[in-house]
């Protein structure tokens, strides 16, 4: 029982204990809390008065920026308001003068007048005054006058002019000189130089025996379909293409490489890769037209007007290729224009577009100036350029100061060492006016003039002649040559008449 007793008292004594104890560990507890709660306030009010201070220091910062920039600010305006006021101090001392020198000017002006005045007074007593003396009327007198004057200064008139002429004359062509001089210098061309032939490597000579063909049937059908001759000598590993027209040229040089390369070489293949060298020089022409607008600076031309220009490439005068002497106009009339102060793009524009009537006139007859007018009236093309255009020969006569700069830069591309090639420009003339004089002939349907011009090739329309009508047709043509053209020597003419016929088995 006492034992039960002693357990019971041990236990409470335990409890009161543990209760003791654990309240002795949380109020341990709530002190710390409170301790560090009291240190986190105290380190809060110390760091708002820290940022209370910065806060004050930057707004004191600040507020001084703003003083300084109100000062600058002030001061500027201060000195603003003394450069005006020293400007309208000048503007008041000029105003002065300007009224001073008009009063002046007016007196000045009032004394001459009187001067005038007097000197006509006297002038009208001196003239009644020799009526008098010498019985003559003022016309008379005056006649008199005039002549002894002349007498007595024509020397020294015509030698003033004549000094003033020079003078005037020197300083022109000095001032005209700098300027093309340095137009010039900004745009050297090459030497354009063509010739009538065109060289084609061979790999080996023994491709000249498959060029010729069988009985020459290969070369035959290659001249019909190019409307050039081939010429096959001894000359190791080449073979010559002749021919006036140089586009032609270029397509028969473009088919005969592309036959070399493929090996196989027989009329059927021939007149196929006739018509895909076409095709490739109708591309290529597209694209010179496009280099050259993109050189000069010219842009906004239609597709086709720029496929016209790219032909240029193919056409020849007085020895230039027309594409070439197209773009060096284009660059001299716009450095001449950017010199003397005149429209530097029209002047480009029309100098680029200035033959483009060369690239059909031997399709269409007619004066170049006035088919180059008429296509780029048909496109569009502002006035002034086709003005510029039409007059570069000077006929009509130019009305502007862009079309005498592109007559001027027209004149000095043609007239530049080298540029002339008078002998091949006749020559070309010549050919063409024979293959145009054949070519207007009925049943005529391709003309090419060949051997310089010593032979014509012909191929007619073999529906509507005969070989009686090709007999007579010969004759006829002969005529007209004879008549209508002047040649050395002879001129051979071959009339070629080709029936074909095809059938198909089944």
């Amino acid at each position: 029982m006492s034992t039960y007793i002693l357990l019971i008292i041990g236990a409470l004594i335990g409890s009161v204990g543990g209760f003791f104890y654990r309240k002795f560990q949380v109020d341990q507890k709530n002190r710390e809390a409170i301790e560090r709660s009291d240190k986190m306030l105290k380190d809060a009010q110390t760091r708002s008065k820290e940022l209370i201070i910065e806060a004050k220091n930057e707004a004191f910062k600040i507020q001084e920026e703003a003083k300084q920039e109100e000062r600058g600010k002030r001061q500027q305006l201060e000195r603003m308001s003394e450069r005006l006021v020293s400007k309208e101090d000048q503007l008041d001392k000029r105003l002065e003068q300007s009224e001073k020198l008009r009063s002046d000017l007016e007196q000045k002006s009032q004394q001459i007048s009187k001067i005038k005045a007097e000197v006509s007074e006297l002038h009208t007593k001196q003239e009644q005054q020799l009526h008098k003396v010498a019985q003559l009327s003022r016309d008379e007198a005056r006649n008199i006058l005039f002549t002894k004057l002349e007498d007595e200064m024509k020397g020294e008139l015509v030698s003033h002019l004549k000094k003033i002429e020079d003078e005037e004359k020197k300083l022109s062509k000095e001032r005209a000189r700098g300027i093309l001089a340095d137009a010039i210098q900004r745009y050297a061309a090459e030497v354009a130089s063509e010739s009538t032939a065109t060289l084609v490597p061979l790999a080996s000579d023994d491709m000249k025996g498959r060029i010729i063909g069988k009985e020459g049937r290969n070369i035959n059908a290659f001249e019909q379909a190019t409307g050039v001759d081939v010429i096959v000598d001894d000359t190791p590993g080449s073979i010559v293409i002749s021919g006036f027209d140089p586009m032609r040229r270029y397509i028969a040089k473009v088919t005969l490489e592309k036959l070399l390369v493929d090996g196989r070489i027989h009329p059927g293949r021939i007149e196929e890769t006739v018509e895909k060298a076409k095709n490739e020089v109708n591309e290529s022409i597209r694209e010179l037209g496009e280099k050259a607008a993109y050189e000069t600076g010219v842009v906004g031309l239609p597709s086709n007007l720029v496929k016209l220009l790219g032909r240029l490439h193919f056409r020849i005068s007085n020895g230039q290729n027309l594409l070439k002497h197209s773009i060096e106009v284009s660059f001299l009339a716009g450095a001449l224009a950017e010199e003397i102060g005149a429209d530097a793009a029209v002047c480009r524009k029309a100098g680029l577009l200035h033959s483009i009537g060369r690239a059909v006139d031997h399709e269409i007859g007619g004066v170049y100036t006035h088919i180059g007018r008429d296509i780029l009236k048909k496109f569009g093309i502002q006035e002034d350029v086709i003005h510029a255009v039409e007059a570069h020969l000077g006929d009509p006569e130019a009305k502007t100061v862009e079309a005498a700069i592109v007559e001027a830069a027209n004149a000095i591309s043609r007239a530049r060492p080298g540029a002339k090639k008078d002998n091949l420009d006749a020559f070309i003339k010549r050919m063409t006016e024979m293959e145009n004089i054949i070519g207007e002939f009925n049943g005529v349907s391709k003309v090419y003039a060949l051997q310089a011009g010593a032979e014509v090739r012909v191929i007619v329309n073999p529906e509507m002649l005969d070989d009686l009508g090709m007999m007579k047709l010969g004759h006829a043509i002969a005529r007209k040559i004879e008549t209508d053209m002047k040649f050395p020597g002879q001129v051979k003419i071959s009339l070629i008449r080709e029936q074909r016929a095809e059938a198909f088995a089944q």
